[in-house]
């Protein structure tokens, strides 16, 4: 598997400019190029430059981390005083598990912060921090479908083990109506959020991915939800997107519709009752503002 250097960029939070320099004055990040003289970058040389990235954050001059074996900015980083750091780093450990397909220790670490944290501490601190951080690498292909399948089914296990151990609604109608439009498969991200919302005790209907036009039509119609939510970590359609929120906005002006994931740029006519979210963090947020009806 190999990246682009925007890629890098993405994921590390390090400009491509500052790798390119990075690359020519040290030795820990080497590239390789392509018969068109484009470079390319390695699984190894994407964990290395997350840790660089890490260690570099928190106040560590490059010139010092380039002296440093891959043990040693290991524990360096373990040595920073801070949750953050922690939290960033163990990030980083499941996107390399995920990208060596180390499918064993990628649960481990899961179920270790669990067993420290609690379910609920995970999905918010961790869970939380991966699916925005891999989604470019689905949105972009660069995931072979097999590590997509295998980690997708770990993370959604935690996410309906912590579904299933919250106390269940009094409330009826469902203020907020969860769905992908249709030929749209990831759900992570959408199944993440309707924990968010029956945490919290809110009313919720979750028709999950690859949901028809006809049939979101029909509950909207039926239900008369004041929120339906869509999570688009990638996006195999724009046309069934563009149609679904053209229909849906139109015909339902007081329903708002909330979209949230890499792939919710492609919408550029946004009608009044859409909002768009630019991460996870900032739909949690909004979820803490709403109340009952």
């Amino acid at each position: 598997m190999s990246f682009t250097i925007k890629e890098l960029e993405t994921l590390s939070g390090i400009k491509a400019h500052t790798i390119r320099i990075w690359e020519q004055r040290y030795q820990f990040i080497k590239p390789s190029r392509t018969s068109t003289n484009i470079r390319t970058y390695s699984n190894e040389e994407l964990k290395t430059l997350l840790s660089v990235a890490l260690l570099n954050k928190y106040g560590y001059k490059i010139s010092q981390i380039n002296k440093m074996p891959e043990d040693e900015r290991n524990r360096q980083i373990l040595n920073i005083p801070s949750e953050e750091v922690k939290t960033e780093w163990l990030v980083n450990r499941l996107i390399g598990c995920m990208i060596d397909l180390r499918t064993a220790e990628f649960e481990h670490l899961l179920d270790q912060h669990i067993a420290e944290k609690g379910i609920s501490a995970t999905l918010k601190e961790i869970v939380f921090f991966f699916l925005n951080r891999i989604g470019i690498l689905w949105q972009t292909g660069k995931i072979h479908p097999a590590h997509e399948h295998i980690v997708t089914n770990i993370v959604r296990q935690k996410i309906v083990s912590a579904i299933e151990g919250l106390k269940i609604t009094t409330q009826d109608e469902p203020q907020f109506l969860l769905l992908l439009p249709e030929d749209e498969h990831h759900e992570l991200g959408l199944l993440f959020v309707y924990y968010l919302l029956k945490q919290k005790q809110l009313p919720v209907l979750y028709l999950g991915a690859s949901v028809p036009l006809k049939d979101a039509d029909f509950i909207t119609n039926l239900k008369a939800p004041r929120y339906i939510y869509i999570h688009l970590t990638s996006l195999r359609s724009t046309t069934a997107l563009k149609k679904f929120i053209s229909v849906i906005s139109s015909k339902y002006p007081k329903v708002q519709i909330l979209l949230s994931g890499s792939a919710a740029s492609v919408i550029k006519e946004k009608p009044d009752n859409l909002t768009i979210f630019n991460s996870l963090p900032e739909v949690s947020a909004f979820i803490e503002t709403v109340q009952f009806v």
